[in-house]
């Protein structure tokens, strides 16, 4: 029988949150997540607030994740922690035709006792244990640059906006040419996006693909099971692309955003995909 990542059984599980209102399937057992690099939570970090929160503000989360779930978003799933109930987490495919395609980015949302008057706290967990980061918007340490929440210039958050303005907005970022999200950057050559565009996908596959489904980063088993479904939609895409470049293994990659010591390296994360693969295979066999 398959089992939550607490170790409890789906049934019980269900049972031990049916005193909730009926977000529907949108709320689950599950723990703070992973904590920021900093030493102490920054002010963009969800990780600092634990708190109780208003009613009213309560109310406004559950009625925004029940909309979620009636009417979802293409790509995106999210849940609601039982032990925090102003904690939401959300899973963000990443969108066809651009370089995060098929890639898992697994983000935390916490509201604050001033919500919906003021925007929730927001982190990527998926950075390869703070070493990638995705985006000019999206860093290493989790960091989400965004105007509407504070964390970027641009439009301001209004009260009218919810969850469901955050994740989209997130979801945006992840476009066909990344590169041109830095300021500055807008007209940037189609050589300089491509080039960004490689770094990217191999990423993607290696850390928001394989490390996420390895299970190196702990996440709500609602969440892990969207993955898991998704992985076997996009499997012959990843493999397809690994075998496409595997030529350019061993060259470094020149991340502008980024700089280090990193070599592309898709063989090792084609055999990484055929193990998870066979994993997968073999589980629903034995189930």
């Amino acid at each position: 029988m398959a089992s939550s990542d607490d170790g409890q059984p789906p049934a019980k599980q269900a049972k031990k949150a049916a005193h909730l209102p009926q977000a529907a399937a949108a709320i689950f057992k599950h723990g703070p997540g992973p904590a920021s690099s900093h030493s102490r939570a920054e002010d963009w970090s969800p990780n600092g607030y634990t708190g109780p929160l208003p009613p009213t503000c309560l109310s406004r989360v559950t009625r925004e994740l029940l909309d979620l779930v009636t009417n979802p978003l293409p790509g995106i799933a999210a849940v609601q922690d039982e032990d925090d109930l102003g904690r939401v987490h959300a899973l963000l495919i990443g969108p066809s035709g651009t370089p995060y395609q098929g890639g898992f980015f697994y983000l935390v949302l916490r509201v604050t006792e001033q919500y919906p008057m003021q925007p929730p706290k927001a982190q990527l967990m998926t950075t390869g244990s703070g070493q990638v980061r995705f985006n000019p918007n999206l860093y290493k340490n989790g960091k989400v640059c965004l105007s509407i929440l504070g964390t970027w210039e641009g439009p301001c958050w209004t009260p009218a906006m919810g969850l469901r303005s955050v994740l989209l907005s997130v979801q945006s970022l992840m476009n066909e040419k990344p590169y041109r999200n830095e300021p500055g950057f807008a007209s940037a050559s189609v050589k300089k996006c491509d080039e960004y565009n490689d770094i990217v996908q191999h990423e993607t596959l290696r850390v928001a693909v394989c490390e996420m489904m390895e299970g190196r980063v702990p996440m709500p088993q609602l969440l892990r099971q969207e993955m898991r479904s998704a992985f076997g939609q996009h499997y012959q895409y990843y493999t397809d692309l690994c075998r496409r470049h595997i030529n350019r293994d061993g060259k470094p990659m020149r991340d502008p955003f980024n700089p280090g010591q990193a070599k592309f390296s898709y063989g090792s994360v084609l055999k990484r995909l055929e193990s998870v693969n066979q994993q997968l295979s073999a589980g629903a066999g034995s189930s």
